[in-house]
């Protein structure tokens, strides 16, 4: 029997999770003799991945927490370095989480490990002198996004442009009355997605804001019910007592990992910046973004970051589509009123559905052969 290939992989967060799934399932498809090891969550050890370490350590956000977490990630940091030097992997993949992953990846490709990098870090935007750090780093950067690949070109970064597999498995036309049926909804509500993120540090920050203005909504519009899904039951619960301490009287339906079946069902989504507002958008739903983080980590973050938007649909179009509410910004009286603007102006809504479906179309990818083919020629 031929050896197996042998792929190191570490994944950081939910949306790294899902990426991670999907690819080891399009190279298991292409080659059945793969064993894969690392870091994942329930959908890539779904796939077939052995995780080593809970992907909950590595998902922290911020610059502040971080810091906190360091000891606990120094030390999966160096048990991982020393179980690849020890038994070397074919190929490494680092999906996401560039801040733990890239001096991971410096260190086994020093090692004579292959190395690639899958999800740009966001080093077009700050930091750029990560940079150089990347190019010690990576055999081949997979990037996301159509604005990222002329970016590594110019620093001579070796880089494959694969799309965003979402845009491929989210169909162009969403289905509404499907989706709401899926969730047991009656087709004559009116829908409101309050989707506050995955991280502790997320609920804490936004669920808040979000649970009052969706108090501020109900008054306005009684016949509307909130949705929300959480990745996991510790997630659910600790919105699930938020929601009771500022928002007792709403109406809201709580699910557990339906996020796209809950956007798809809503007329209107309230979320957090991240992979989140693109997931919205390919379900063609408009959305009210909102961002907030402690005040130091902000102060710190508007010296570093260099964009014109946060929100992944605007930066996709270069041009403000839906709102943006950040920090201070993000009171519930706004998240309210941008929400009601929605359902008084419908031929907004509809335009907005217009540009969405154009960015989809630009956000299809390579197809899994192709993918496959570029992971195996590094290796």
């Amino acid at each position: 029997m031929n050896k197996p290939f042998r792929i190191g992989i570490v994944a950081g967060e939910a949306s790294g999770d899902l990426l991670g799934a999907r690819l080891i399932q399009t190279l298991r498809a292409y080659h059945s003799n793969i064993v894969i090891e690392g870091i994942g969550g329930p959908k890539m050890i779904a796939a077939g991945c052995q995780s080593l370490f809970d992907i909950e350590t590595l998902s922290v956000m911020g610059l502040i927490e971080p810091l906190f977490r360091l000891p606990q990630l120094i030390k999966i940091h160096r048990q991982l370095y020393q179980h690849f030097i020890q038994d070397p992997p074919d190929l490494f993949i680092g999906v996401d989480a560039p801040d733990f992953n890239l001096s991971l990846e410096v260190k086994l490709r020093r090692a004579g490990i292959k190395v690639i990098h899958y999800v740009s870090p966001s080093v077009w935007a700050w930091r750029k002198y990560r940079i150089r750090k990347i190019k010690k780093a990576v055999d081949l950067m997979l990037t996301l996004f159509p604005f990222e690949t002329e970016f590594y070109k110019t620093h001579n970064v070796p880089v494959l442009a694969v799309g965003h597999p979402m845009a491929d498995q989210i169909s162009v036309t969403t289905n509404v009355s499907l989706a709401q049926s899926a969730l047991n909804l009656s087709a004559s509500k009116i829908y409101v997605a309050l989707l506050p993120g995955s991280r502790a540090q997320e609920i804490k920050y936004m669920a808040q804001p979000f649970l009052e203005a969706a108090m501020l909504i109900q008054k306005k519009i009684p016949n509307v019910v909130f949705l929300t899904s959480a990745i996991n039951t510790k997630r659910e619960a600790e919105f699930a007592e938020l929601a009771r301490q500022y928002a007792p009287h709403i109406k809201i339906k709580s699910f557990l990992q339906r996020a796209h079946a809950v956007m798809a069902a809503a007329d209107v989504v309230v979320v957090t910046s991240g992979t989140a507002t693109l997931e919205t958008m390919l379900f063609k739903k408009p959305m009210v973004i909102g961002y907030r983080m402690s005040p130091a980590v902000f102060w710190l973050a508007k010296r570093l970051v260099k964009l014109s938007y946060v929100g992944l649909p605007n930066l996709l179009a270069k041009k403000k589509i839906v709102p943006e509410l950040i920090q201070e910004a993000l009171t519930p009286e706004k998240i309210a009123e941008y929400v009601l603007n929605y359902f008084a102006k419908p031929q907004l809504v509809d335009d907005i559905k217009k540009k969405f479906t154009t960015l989809h179309q630009q956000l299809r990818g390579i197809d899994d052969q192709h993918l496959a083919e570029a992971i195996f020629k590094v290796m």
